[in-house]
């Protein structure tokens, strides 16, 4: 299996490259000092298995779970046992290691992995029909910070060349990325592109005048191949 340490001691890392090795089955393609770097590579690298540490600074190791969309088998490793219980929160975490970390006890962790199947609910939507949790939440990169927004508060995004902005109730952000990829993230359900350099939030339109929408304050322009799936979307009277 292909897998990342995640951990921002090196001594730490340094154990665990050792202990795949001695395991014999795993193979280390890349370590991480903090969790920032580790979710840039996973959003264009697939991994069987991760070893993450928990207490990272800034951004915890479960802060980094809940910001993959499809994250792999991952066996935290931690010197706090305090955590197990909110650790089998997260239908990918397969086990929970206690450092110093012993061989035998490691071996036993990654034959879990080895045999561990998702919960079929894991991408499954919930019952009553709302977004999970972890749905409702975007984060981006600011000066080498990821910081969360809540993607219902978001009113409109705006191509900018090789930037995008995006506009929330409470604060103005941008980002260097695309319109295609963020389109990505949002939920089709409320959000929808009705111009080549706009994405706007259905439930935030106040007003729709020939080939514009308002939102806000902002006028936002929707093309001719955009306007008829708008007002499909709309619950007309």
């Amino acid at each position: 299996m292909n897998c990342l340490i995640i951990d921002d001691e090196s001594a730490a890392r340094a154990i665990v490259e050792q202990l795949c090795k001695n395991e014999g089955s795993l193979q280390v393609i890349e370590q991480f000092s903090n969790a920032i770097q580790a979710i840039k590579y996973l959003n264009q690298n697939e991994i069987d298995l991760i070893f993450l540490d928990i207490h990272m600074p800034d951004f915890t190791g479960f802060d980094l779970i809940q910001t993959l969309k499809n994250p792999p088998r991952i066996i935290l490793t931690t010197s706090d046992e305090k955590f197990a219980i909110d650790a089998f929160e997260y239908d990918c975490i397969v086990d929970y290691l206690v450092k110093p970390i012993t061989l035998p006890r490691f071996i036993k962790a990654v034959e879990k992995a080895k045999k561990f199947k998702f919960n079929t609910a894991q991408n499954a939507s919930p019952s009553n029909g709302e977004a999970k949790e972890e749905d409702k939440q975007l984060y981006i990169n600011i000066d080498r910070r990821l910081i969360k927004i809540e993607i219902p508060s978001i009113n409109v995004v705006e191509a900018k060349g090789d930037y995008i902005l995006i506009k929330t109730q409470d604060k103005n952000y941008t980002v260097h990325s695309t319109l295609k990829k963020i389109e990505e993230k949002l939920p089709n359900d409320l959000f929808l592109k009705v111009h080549r350099s706009y994405i706007i939030n259905l439930k935030r339109i106040v007003d729709i005048e020939d080939n514009s929408v308002l939102i806000e304050k902002d006028v936002i322009p929707v093309s001719r191949s955009n306007r008829s799936e708008l007002m499909k979307r709309l619950n007309l009277l």
